[in-house]
């Protein structure tokens, strides 16, 4: 029979009759409680997909580089009602987390959830750092705010050699995080650990029950695939992370795409996955061209978090701010560029 399952201070109350391996068991009036053990009491409950458009915010800040908490409402509105996203990666490369203090990463998150509630389906946050125990306790914070997820880049300066290593730190991040789905960011260009995800992907929710999928953020496409084949059976999130090359992920059975672009072209690429999802092959094509035109003379200028706050601005209206140091502020030129090919482009019905 089906099993009714409550959680109270770490325990778990069942209702009806079962069977447990593995657990103690402890009657309570009519009640039996479980109490788990360390290889389960990490195992999450079922959650809602993440799939279709995952935006990474922007981090907001004045001139003089302090987070500007006050637009995050507008900016989840944007977000929602302009561009039709309602999930958000937070304090991710775009969000300039890394540059972030571990208190500035708590309250950004904090104040993401809260003014998302009731609007975005899922706040993920990101809580890898250089130090475990600033990944542990920004995981253990993002629990108690309730984010939908974390997500964990692998360490950068001191760097795991090898999958087991990596496994290692994931595993003790996620640990403080119990019944959170985990992600892992998976972005080799910026940190230099070049272990493959499909190697990585190999049994790992023997190792971390609560692991939910991966953020692809590399342009290696056979390992992307590899990843996608070779588990279709646990049905993990395998979002792609590189907006321009969306669509051969799509064809390649991306769930989901995280991304920079989709605070802006968020819209555009809707319309890609809905025509892909038609299996409108040559309208989605000509979506991505379109959204490809536009990136590929971005990324000619010079495309960073600060050219991307720089673009954000003009589209939404909504003041990022410069990055923080050691990033520098786009230049003049290069916003005047990006209006004036906007300009262009929308007398072709781009946006």
């Amino acid at each position: 029979m089906s099993v009714n399952l409550t959680e109270r201070h770490g325990e778990w109350t069942l209702f009806g009759s079962f069977v447990i391996n593995g657990s103690s068991l402890k009657k309570e009036g009519s009640k039996l409680c479980v109490f788990l053990t360390s290889s389960s009491s990490t195992m999450a409950l079922p959650k809602k997909k993440l799939q279709g458009l995952v935006a990474a915010t922007l981090t907001p800040m004045t001139e003089t580089g302090e987070i500007n908490f006050s637009i995050i409402d507008q900016y989840v509105d944007y977000l929602i009602n302009e561009q039709g996203v309602k999930n958000i990666f937070v304090n991710g490369s775009t969000g300039e987390g890394l540059s972030l203090s571990v208190p500035e990463r708590r309250q950004l998150a904090e104040e993401w959830v809260t003014k998302g509630k009731n609007k975005l389906d899922n706040v993920i946050i990101h809580v890898g750092a250089l130090s475990l125990k600033d990944s542990q306790d920004l995981a253990q914070h993002a629990t108690e705010i309730g984010a939908d997820g974390i997500a964990v880049i692998a360490p950068f300066f001191f760097k795991p050699v090898n999958k087991d290593a990596l496994i290692a730190f994931l595993k003790e991040v996620a640990a403080a995080a119990p019944g959170v789905p985990f992600y892992y960011y998976h972005i080799p260009a910026l940190t230099g650990v070049k272990i493959r995800a499909e190697e990585l992907l190999d049994g790992i929710q023997d190792e971390i029950p609560t692991f939910q999928g991966l953020k692809f953020s590399d342009l290696d496409l056979l390992d992307f695939g590899q990843c996608v084949d070779q588990n279709r059976l646990q049905q993990f999130d395998l979002l792609y992370g590189v907006d321009e090359q969306l669509l051969s992920a799509l064809a390649l059975g991306a769930t989901g795409a995280v991304g920079s672009t989709y605070n802006y072209l968020g819209k555009k690429t809707n319309q890609m996955l809905e025509a892909f999802e038609r299996q409108d092959l040559s309208l989605a094509l000509n979506y991505q061209f379109q959204i490809q035109k536009f990136l590929n003379y971005v990324i000619k200028l010079g495309l960073g978090v600060a050219q991307t706050k720089a673009i954000m601005t003009f589209i939404s209206g909504i003041q990022m701010g410069p990055p923080r140091l050691p990033l520098q502020k786009a230049s003049k030129e290069f916003t005047l560029n990006v209006e004036a090919k906007l300009k262009s482009l929308e007398s072709h019905c781009f946006c």
